[in-house]
């Protein structure tokens, strides 16, 4: 038997803050309120909302941890510059060009800022499981783990686990504590295992404490959690790549044709 809804059931349990905040950044996100653009004042917002000095104040601060707005005591609070960027999965995907960078640091250059990773694990390593299953794996099977951190402007913006196949794995450069020059499609590329089909599976989670951590969060606003699965010839998982990124200030886009 299906209850109907109340209308308490229907309300919004947040704190006022919490709400105004949320208002508020969805306004930034989707471009109303654009980069170098200055917020209503305090006395806008507290008529807009029906909120007392307080608790604008509150949501404010909320926004300012979240990266997404700058602003003194007593000056007027604007959104920061270049805060949300559209990462475009495709562009990225292919092997990197003979002397080029990885091709995820290369076009995030290309939209500002300065790129950079930091590799902070190399081990062999028991997948989660949604990883295992992706790489065929049995019960209990490892898998190459290569760990980093992508920064912009020395700002982390994705934690990036990355597992292969050990047979694949072995006896190369990736099974290194080192970059790997062009990154890791370029070496499979070499190695003769071109990428040649990738399924995303994204989803929206609490971080965890590690991801938490990693970025550098202030909330516990979801993260974009993206599951990549990298397939060469005859359809073999090659890599399978854990991603997480904070989902207020990034976004996904994916480009298609119809078939």
């Amino acid at each position: 038997m299906t209850v109907p809804k109340t209308e308490a059931d229907a309300y919004d349990r947040r704190s006022l803050h919490e709400r105004v905040a949320a208002d508020l950044r969805e306004e930034i996100m989707s471009g109303d309120l654009a980069p170098g653009a200055r917020l209503p004042s305090t006395t806008q917002l507290k008529e807009r909302f029906s909120a007392s000095n307080a608790t604008v104040q509150k949501a404010l601060h909320l926004l300012k941890d979240e990266r997404l707005v700058v602003g003194r005591p007593g000056a007027a609070v604007t959104v920061r510059e270049h805060r949300q960027r559209t990462m475009r999965p495709a562009s990225y995907m292919a092997p990197a060009k003979d002397g080029e960078p990885y091709r995820w640091l290369a076009e995030a250059t290309k939209q500002g800022g300065r790129a950079r990773s930091e590799l902070l694990e190399v081990a062999e390593a028991t997948p989660p499981a949604d990883v295992a299953a992706a790489l065929g794996l049995t019960a209990g099977g490892t898998a190459l783990l290569r760990r980093q951190v992508l920064f912009i402007d020395d700002e982390p913006v994705e934690l990036v686990k990355s597992y292969y196949p050990l047979e694949i794995a072995r006896g190369t450069a990736m099974m290194e504590r080192r970059k790997i020059k062009g990154g890791t499609p370029t070496l499979l590329a070499e190695l003769g295992y071109p990428p040649r089909l990738s399924v995303d599976r994204v989803s929206a989670r609490v971080p965890t404490q590690e991801q938490y951590t990693a970025l550098q969060l202030s909330s516990s606003l979801p993260v974009l959690r993206t599951l990549r699965v990298v397939h060469t010839d005859d359809e073999r998982p090659v890599e399978v790549t854990v991603m997480a990124k904070a989902g207020h200030l990034y976004e996904l886009q994916y480009e298609f044709v119809p078939e």
